[in-house]
């Protein structure tokens, strides 16, 4: 998909540098940087992931081990 967007002229510039030492087009880094900042800012998708994971494991969650992940989530900054 091909979208238009309007950048600072230094955050522009900034990425560009990073792009070309990335070895990189810019189209990709802005892909990327965006993939990350959604990923970062949606924490359900996080838990989904994990929940998944858990399934294929195999195991149960622990009523312990839940509350204490839960905790952790909640005081770590996304």
């Amino acid at each position: 998909m091909k979208t238009a967007i309007s950048l600072p002229d230094d955050v522009f510039e900034r990425a560009d540098i990073l792009a070309r030492r990335a070895g990189r087009s810019r189209s990709e880094l802005y892909s990327q940087a965006l993939r990350e900042y959604v990923a970062r800012h949606s924490p359900d998708d996080v838990t989904d992931t994990l929940d998944r994971v858990v399934r294929q494991v195999g195991e149960e969650p622990q009523p312990f081990l839940d509350e204490a992940a839960r905790r952790l989530l909640e005081a770590t900054d996304w």
